[in-house]
């Protein structure tokens, strides 16, 4: 079975991702791997940010790896938080604190729709690969559920009329922006 770096901290993330692979490849995260270091994310855009993540581990191994930015973008807010998604209201990363800003920055506007975005970087022998997968939905008027993480609370996806914080781990994956471009991922590692 192949071993790939997740070059993450997020439990949360390595948990959603490996929950989507089923086991089909061997995933190391960071703090499995031995590696104690906080990647930063100084780009303006979401693969710039990914990429940065995994050349990043694979300069510091030489391991086949990935990285991996998600980002909120709010049509009415001009595609806020976007690429600022975690750091939102502050560089604590205070989802609650984020969520809040999000809310009051879109109350009494019409228009709720926004959508998850998710970029991979994979550096497969050297090589950079990258997997986009994006959710649509709309801002729900409050948090509701208690699963996930994130802006899950507020996110409602389309089809649905339950946030992701109100849905089960493989619920989510039906919808997933996460789960869409770990797809594509895993496609295309099993046709190499």
């Amino acid at each position: 079975m192949q071993k790939l770096i997740f070059a993450t901290n997020n439990r949360h993330k390595t948990e959603e991702i490996r929950s989507v692979l089923k086991g089909r490849f061997n995933i190391i995260t960071l703090a499995e791997a031995g590696i104690d270091i906080d990647i930063p994310e100084p780009f303006d855009t979401l693969e710039e940010n990914a990429k940065e993540k995994a050349i990043t581990i694979y300069k510091l191994t030489g391991i086949s790896c990935f990285g991996e930015d998600t980002g909120l973008e709010t049509h009415a807010l001009n595609g806020e938080p976007g690429v600022k998604s975690a750091r939102y209201a502050g560089e604590e990363r205070d989802f609650t604190a984020n969520m809040e800003k999000l809310l009051n920055k879109l109350r009494g506007k019409a228009d709720r729709t926004a959508r998850f975005r998710t970029v991979i970087s994979l550096i497969l022998e050297g090589i950079e690969y990258q997997f986009e997968g994006i959710c649509e939905g709309q801002i729900a008027e409050a948090p509701r559920g208690e699963k996930g993480f994130g802006y899950d609370p507020v996110f409602v996806p389309l089809r649905s009329n339950r946030t992701f914080a109100e849905m089960s781990m493989a619920e989510k994956n039906q919808y997933s922006h996460r789960g869409k471009a770990v797809e594509r991922f895993v496609q295309f590692l099993i046709k190499i």
